[in-house]
């Protein structure tokens, strides 16, 4: 079931009436039936795989609670050590098995290949299950929380696995930790007019991401990259800016209406994006973006590899594992590997260059405090993620390097013609006009939010003639504008395939 499907604004609001009319003490299990239904409308087969992740983890947690009892140290620590083991390597089996078997299977065979070796390797073909990536890495956090003692072991296994299942965040996150959701599920949460307002007005930006930004975007750039070696550089060029804000649209939008969802019903998820364009260094856009992710990363993988506390050397290899590992996390393919260990590579050298320019700047005698200083950061390192998106995008390695290639060949006399170029790419003089509004508006909110302006309560505090306004606007601006109606099948989120 889709957020921007009519299945699910049918959903959703029945969902809140049940909520807030059925006693506390049994709304989990509403909500855990509801959240299983919810993702049983993709594949009803596949909520067994979430529930084995479920009972393997729940169960992990209650071994390592109970493991922490034994007297012997020694003991205790191998037991302790031994179910988060167990915990992990049963979990990345099964996401590696309907994730990476295939990719993994292919790599190894074409290696040996080139060794001579002729070498059969059963192909299975299997599903991806929506969300694996999303509901396996949150279940796991939970299992390191509990190990970490930074949580107690869940003992009722019904709240456990709403934790996991939670609908709004489940296909696409936020991933969220044992240490904010789970501990929610036991509050008593009532009806609030200001709460409910002001969750509804962030799934109501959310789907103006999606169903006019996204999705006009999307049209654009699918054109393009679909039909690369037919394209000019210019028109490369123009489709990778274009994805950079349509992926930044689509995942936002996700996580907006996730966010709203969880408000109305009086819970409070993490942050998932924060202005990550105003960044001025790809570690600044790393801190801005899919914040649940990063951090996940930061606390599971990067700070137990020994994260900065050995040496330069020792970080840098560190954090090229994490962006390498993370580029595997998106997709079972070579070119998102190539995207996070380019991300991570951007990171390694600039600080390693990091002394030299300061150098410069200081001979200079560059303010570094200016307006101006820091919008030039600001571009370069939207430039730098941009080339970096071309591998996200790309189908493969070789098509990104091509497409990079025919980018950084483009000529001066295409930038004439720019005008026919935007036509051949479906940019007709009114799509153009209403994109350049829509990210207009975009630009402004995430202006107003770098700024420390809470737009929304903004404008739940002013007048009601403005109010409604501003309401009515988005509403009928979304109906009018947006892409969706009869024939029209409302298209999966960009990361319902990770």
């Amino acid at each position: 079931m889709l957020f921007n499907s009519v299945e699910f604004l049918l959903f959703f609001p029945a969902v809140c009436l049940g909520y807030f009319i059925i006693p506390h003490r049994v709304r989990y299990l509403f909500l855990l039936a509801c959240s299983y239904f919810f993702y049983m409308c993709w594949n009803p087969e596949y909520a067994l795989l979430m529930l084995t992740s479920t009972v393997i983890t729940y169960a992990s947690g209650l071994l390592i609670a109970s493991a922490a009892k034994i007297e012997d140290e020694k003991k205790r620590t191998r037991r302790r050590k031994l179910y988060v083991a167990l915990s992990f390597t049963s979990n990345l089996l099964i996401l590696f098995f309907f994730k990476y078997y295939g990719f993994a299977s292919l790599t190894i065979t074409r290696v040996l290949g080139k060794l001579g070796i002729n070498a059969v390797i059963p192909a299975f073909d299997v599903i991806l299950p929506v969300g694996i990536s999303f509901y396996t890495f949150q279940a796991l956090s939970y299992t390191m929380d509990v190990y970490r003692g930074e949580i107690y072991a869940e003992k009722n296994f019904f709240k456990y696995a709403l934790f996991v299942s939670f609908f709004p965040q489940l296909v696409a996150g936020p991933i969220e930790r044992s240490k904010n959701l789970l501990i929610q599920i036991n509050e008593k949460h009532r009806f609030d007019f200001e709460r409910v307002r002001s969750g509804l007005l962030l799934m109501l930006y959310g789907y103006f991401q999606k169903v006019v930004l996204s999705e006009y975007l999307g049209m654009v750039v699918d054109s393009v990259y679909d039909t690369f070696t037919e394209r000019t550089g210019f028109q490369l060029l123009v489709a990778t800016v274009c994805f950079a804000f349509q992926i930044y649209c689509d995942f936002g939008s996700y996580s907006n209406i996730a966010i709203g969802a969880a408000r109305v019903m009086g819970f409070r998820l993490m942050e998932n994006f924060n202005t990550p364009y105003f960044a001025v260094s790809v570690a600044d856009f790393w801190r801005r973006w899919h914040i649940s992710l990063s951090t996940w990363f930061r606390d599971y993988l990067y700070i137990p590899l020994g994260g900065n506390r050995k040496g330069k050397l020792r970080k840098w290899f560190n954090l090229m594992v994490v962006f390498g590992v993370s580029g595997l996390w998106h997709g079972a393919s070579w070119h998102f590997v190539a995207w996070g260990v380019l991300n991570g590579a951007y990171q390694v050298i600039g600080e390693w260059l990091r002394p030299l320019r300061e150098k410069v700047m200081d001979i200079l005698h560059v303010d570094r405090s200016v307006f101006s200083h820091r919008l030039g950061r600001i571009i370069i390192t939207f430039i730098l993620v941009d080339i970096s998106w071309i591998f996200f995008r790309a189908e493969s390695f070789r098509n990104g390097l091509e497409i990079l290639g025919r980018i950084a060949g483009l000529g001066a006399e295409h930038w004439f013609t720019w005008g026919s170029n935007l036509k051949a790419m479906g940019l007709t003089l009114a799509t153009r006009n209403l994109l350049a509004v829509s990210l207009l508006i975009m630009f402004v909110a995430d202006l107003c939010k770098y700024n420390g302006i809470r737009l929304i309560e903004w404008i739940t505090r002013q007048g009601i003639w403005f109010r409604w306004l501003v309401y009515y606007a988005a509403i009928f601006g979304i109906l009018i504008f947006g892409v969706y109606g009869p024939g029209y099948d409302a298209s999966a989120f960009i990361y319902f395939q990770f």
